[in-house]
Order: C-alpha cells, then structure tokens, then sequence
C-alpha cells in the first residue's frame, strides 16, 4: 500500500505564503500522478492543484491560479505545492492524492486518485 505524507501546513497572514510537501516510500512516487485536495470547515472537499506523472504538465482550480504552483523534485521523490498571495478563504485541510497510472494529462477528479494522505491544516489569518 502506498503511504503519502504531508507537511508544511501551518498560520500564515493574509498575503503570506506557505509551501506543503508530499512524499512516499514508494520509491517511483515521483513518477505518480498527484493533486491536492482541500476541505474548508463545514464545507466539500474540492480540487486544488493537479500535476501529470512527468511533471510536464499541470492544472489549477479557478480559485487558485496564478498563486499556486504544484511542482515536482524528482532527486527529493516529493511534490510541493507553493501557495502565494494567501486569502483567508484558502483556509482548510488540505491533502494529496496520488494514482499510480501514467496519466498524460493532470487529473482533476477525487475518484481517478487511488491513494491519499491524512492531510496538513493551513489557517490564513485575515
């Protein structure tokens, strides 16, 4: 079974910024497709970020472009997610998910990712 750990969550400002890990032992993790997810209080859980299982290729929920960047070091077998400019509304839970399927594409959806975190909290404070 593929274990994914995350790291990095934390309190950070308005405007601040805070980078989230994930890694595994499976040593080819690096090749795995992998997203993040979040989940705000009381609200549904929703796509973040997703990256190809090259790295080549990446996408973004409407709410995060162009402050987010998820991005893979193949050498450290961990892929971060790089969150700029934070609102308070990017407060959650927030968890990877990674599938073992060489997807050309980045995938968007909860059910296409087969293994899963147990999530780091970040709290933007306005």
């Amino acid at each position: 079974q593929v274990q994914l750990v995350e790291s990095g969550g934390g309190l950070v400002q308005a405007g601040g910024s805070l980078r989230l890990s994930c890694t595994s032992s499976e040593r080819t993790f690096f090749n795995y497709p992998v997203a993040w997810f979040r989940q705000a209080p009381d609200k549904e859980d929703e796509f973040v970020a997703g990256i190809n299982w090259n790295g080549a290729s990446a996408t973004y929920a409407d709410s995060v472009k162009d402050r987010f960047t998820i991005f893979k070091d193949s050498a450290k077998n961990t892929v971060y997610l790089q969150m700029n400019n934070m609102e308070p509304e990017d407060t959650a839970t927030y968890y990877c998910a990674a599938t073992a399927t060489k997807w050309l594409r980045p995938l968007r959806e909860r059910f296409q990712y087969s293994y899963w975190g147990q999530g780091t909290v970040v709290t933007v404070s306005s």
